[in-house]
């Protein structure tokens, strides 16, 4: 009777050990997915998540650019945010700042690495992806690889007919406008972004995971944010293009803007880019995004990005899009084309990513403010870090 118990546990184990070999990435996706934000493990994670998931390479650019430095600016000792002084040294160090950068006129006035990160290291832009992903429609529009940002997407992705997205314009997409039934709170675990990352854990396609989205309101009334908007931007550049999103932005972006460093962008099981925020790059070419939207979309002499597209990008331009309270937004922030504009802006704009991750645009002072931090607050209830942090920019640009 024991032998046939011990064969009987033999064969168990062997069979979970083939289950393993056979759905090693799952397992392995799995186990960091359920650690990603732990507060002993997130600054690691968020610095070396080529080595936790599947990634497609950005190799760096053959002609790399280093953008000038003049290391010369002091951070001030405080800020104010609603009416509440902040000391500027302990919020950095609160949100676990990784990086931090000030340019002013094309030269680094300030720069700062800590909690492990270094000038080279890659760091997970999180939704600072989607601005990206916004200039390369741009660019592909240009390129008449698609006829109008008025144009049903199902014009160009036929599999959305009968979904959430059935007939609604790419330039709703954009404007997170697409009316899309979506609860983007990273703090409820039955929400439907971390039913998306359960999702991508269990090794299932984004794509997939679009499909299942339902109409809630009139596309082109209401702003709401919907991460899964910006996944289905990088489906149409692909199908545009005919190449993936890697390709695309490597010839479009990485290459013209001198890309110091190899980048990575996470993939699904099927090889399609988390368009929504799974770009790892460097500190130092994540600025140059910024400093390419600080020229309006020209690159040392070369129009990298139609000016046009740069204007539209940033300037919210219906009334759901406008700063401030309102029954027709669910944010605060005015909205553009992947692109946030301040609750009292000052001609400025910012790409913004979960856990404080930023590139801040004041063109009126020549200046960027670019961030990466690892902010295991960010969960807590009644986190205003994203209001702190846009408030702390605007008064470091008040100082030039």
């Amino acid at each position: 009777m024991l032998k046939m118990i011990f064969k009987f546990l033999g064969i168990l184990l062997l069979l979970l050990v083939i289950f393993l070999l056979i759905n090693f990435k799952t397992v392995k996706r799995l186990f960091h997915s359920i650690s990603l934000f732990d507060e002993d493990k997130i600054v690691h994670n968020f610095l070396n998540m080529e080595d936790l998931v599947d990634t497609r390479t950005l190799i760096k650019s053959p002609t790399p650019y280093s953008i000038p430095r003049n290391i010369s600016f002091k951070l001030p000792e405080t800020f104010q945010s609603r009416g509440e002084t902040f000391s500027v040294k302990e919020y950095i160090d609160y949100t676990r700042t990784t990086g931090l950068m000030v340019i002013h006129k094309d030269s680094v006035v300030y720069e700062y690495y800590g909690n492990g990160m270094e000038e080279g290291s890659t760091h997970i832009s999180w939704s600072v992806a989607k601005s990206f992903v916004s200039a390369l429609i741009g660019i592909a529009l240009e390129e008449k690889l698609f006829d109008s940002i008025q144009d049903p997407i199902t014009k160009y992705l036929p599999q959305f007919k009968g979904t959430g997205y059935d007939g609604v314009k790419i330039k709703d997409i954009l404007q997170m406008s697409t009316g899309v039934g979506f609860n983007e709170d990273y703090r409820d675990f039955y929400s439907d972004i971390n039913r998306f990352g359960r999702f991508f854990a269990l090794g299932k396609s984004f794509e997939k995971f679009s499909l299942t989205l339902n109409r809630e309101k009139e596309p082109g009334t209401h702003n709401h944010y919907v991460s899964i908007n910006t996944q289905v931007l990088g489906m149409l550049i692909t199908k545009v293009s005919g190449k993936t999103l890697t390709e695309f932005m490597q010839e479009k972006l990485w290459n013209p803007l001198g890309m110091q460093d190899n980048a990575h962008w996470i993939i699904d099981n099927e090889g399609m880019e988390m368009a929504l925020g799974g770009l790892n790059a460097s500190l130092r070419d994540y600025a140059k995004l910024g400093l390419l939207f600080l020229h309006k979309g020209n690159w040392m002499g070369a129009q990298i990005v139609p000016e046009s597209w740069v204007q539209q990008s940033v300037t919210p331009d219906a009334p759901h899009l406008q700063p401030g309270e309102h029954d027709l937004s669910t944010s605060i922030f005015g909205y553009g084309y992947q692109w946030w504009i301040p609750e009292v802006p000052k001609g400025d704009f910012f790409a913004a990513g979960i856990y404080n991750q930023y590139i801040y645009v004041q063109p009126n002072k020549d200046l960027i403010i670019v961030k990466t931090s690892a902010n295991h607050h960010f969960r807590e209830k009644d986190d205003q870090s994203k209001i702190h942090h846009t408030y702390m920019f605007q008064q470091i640009a008040d100082l030039f």
